[in-house]
């Protein structure tokens, strides 16, 4: 009696508990009774036939589905690696029930065709440099057959695309030699740069150097010229004060002579002329007379003066004050 009760207390427990059907907020479970589709279960409490029944659970929240790594050959004939990440939502558990067998399973499928697809459809350097279209691309070839699935594609990450190692190594070394070429113009612009600024250098202290012994040069002529001609002034100062000298003296013997007549030298009455009125206050003038010491305008150009009027400059007044002190000794006399 006892045991009878007791097993009917735990076939009316089996029978409550196959009969309830707790259903989670984030979910929905398709019902089918013998083998028969039912429609969906949403969130919370359902009393289902018991023993009979049968739930698939489909979760709506966006799950995240790995394709694995993908061999593929790009447009160029370059082999890379590939793998991604699709992130996907339920939103049509009844498609999903009824026209895919697992629907997860088939999306990473047909994820793994687009990406070698894409791949296959792009040069190297583009399917590693334009990441965001193979993005795309993937997206747009997953959404068509998706769609009946009842399954939303929300995103498609390519989380890397790796050249094979025989590619790599070919890669650095097109690097290295490109790096390589980029220092060897580099280094020859610095070396061109520095010949140039040597020569200019070398050209520039050359040209001062030249200006410098042609300036010097010049300046040494003219102090010479210079000299030449003071020297030769100053003899024929000399010379004429000499003939002066004798001059006098000759006079002075003539006149203690007897004779009335005397013959005077043309240079000695030009002198005369010249000097007479320092002399003896006689107002002899002789304007065809010998000319005094100062340079006319061809001595001056000839020697240069006007150019080096400014070296002279500081020992003009000296000069200057030289003539008045000698014609003022003169005067005294």
């Amino acid at each position: 009696m006892y045991a009878l009760a007791g097993t009917l207390l735990v076939l009316a427990a089996v029978t409550l508990a196959s009969a309830v059907e707790i259903v989670q907020a984030y979910e929905t479970r398709a019902l089918t009774v013998l083998g028969s589709y039912r429609g969906l279960l949403d969130p919370g409490l359902h009393l289902i036939p018991p023993f009979v029944s049968r739930t698939y659970r489909f979760d709506t929240r966006v799950q995240t589905i790995d394709v694995p790594t993908q061999e593929a050959i790009t447009r160029d004939n370059s082999p890379v690696t590939a793998d991604a990440v699709v992130y996907v939502r339920v939103v049509d558990a009844e498609r999903s029930f009824l026209n895919v067998e697992e629907y997860r399973r088939a999306t990473a499928l047909l994820a793994q065709t687009s990406l070698r697809a894409v791949i296959g459809d792009m040069d190297l350097d583009e399917t590693l440099r334009r990441r965001e279209e193979i993005n795309r691309r993937i997206r747009e070839g997953l959404q068509g057959p998706t769609d009946d699935w009842g399954v939303e594609v929300e995103m498609v990450e390519v989380q890397e695309v790796l050249p094979t190692r025989g590619v790599l190594d070919a890669m650095e070394e097109q690097t290295s030699a490109e790096r390589r070429r980029r220092a060897m113009i580099l280094e020859a612009h610095g070396e061109r740069r520095a010949a140039v600024e040597t020569a200019e250098g070398d050209r520039t202290a050359n040209v001062l150097s030249a200006q410098g012994e042609k300036v010097a040069s010049v300046l040494e002529a003219q102090g010479d010229a210079i000299s030449t001609v003071l020297r030769a002034r100053a003899a024929e100062s000399m010379g004429e004060r000499a003939i002066v000298d004798k001059g006098m003296e000759t006079l002075a013997s003539i006149g203690q002579g007897e004779s009335t007549t005397f013959v005077i030298p043309q240079e000695l009455t030009s002198l005369l002329g010249r000097y007479g009125s320092q002399l003896s206050g006689s107002d002899v003038q002789d304007s065809e007379g010998l000319e005094s010491l100062s340079f006319d305008e061809d001595e001056r150009e000839l020697l240069g003066l006007d150019a080096v009027d400014e070296m002279l400059e500081p020992d003009a007044p000296a000069e200057a004050e030289a003539a008045p002190e000698w014609e003022s000794t003169y005067e005294a006399e």
